[in-house]
């Protein structure tokens, strides 16, 4: 069975909207190093279609979670597996996997928003999340399934 690695932030959840949620202050506070904002990440929403673009994604590949949490914020590393766990989780039990080297993963597919953290590497194809033509989860599961 094919492996496919979901990243977690701007895939499976809504980083921009927790953002657009912050007040003035925190974000001038943290400007340029949002992702270090103690308990961050564990209530950030879905990305629209993320959590049935997953599931759908479990029924035909041997899919996993593959995310970067950022080294100065400890809580992001149990917000992450907290986010799992709540929204994933009978597909995302013991799939998460936190790293700063995707690209040291083994895997047919990568889908993620970005190049970084070793994507841009990575052995197998990488789906860049939100480009042409994979702009939203419609289009990748399109790509993906039969």
């Amino acid at each position: 069975m094919q492996i496919v690695h979901v990243d977690m932030d701007n895939v499976l959840v809504d980083f921009p909207w927790g953002v657009e949620q912050l007040s003035e202050e925190i974000k001038k506070e943290y400007e340029g190093e949002l992702d270090e904002i103690s308990g961050f990440f564990s209530d950030l929403p879905p990305v629209d279609g993320a959590i049935n673009g997953f599931r759908e994604l479990s029924h035909h590949y041997d899919t996993y979670i593959l995310s970067t949490a950022p080294w100065g914020n400890p809580s992001a590393w149990t917000d992450k597996l907290l986010w799992v766990q709540k929204h994933l989780p009978e597909v995302g039990h013991k799939r998460l996997t936190l790293t700063h080297h995707k690209n040291l993963t083994h895997g047919d597919y990568l889908i993620d928003d970005r190049a970084a953290n070793g994507a841009a590497e990575f052995k197998g194809e990488h789906i860049q999340f939100g480009s042409e033509p994979y702009k939203d989860w419609e289009s990748v599961l399109s790509y993906l399934l039969p």
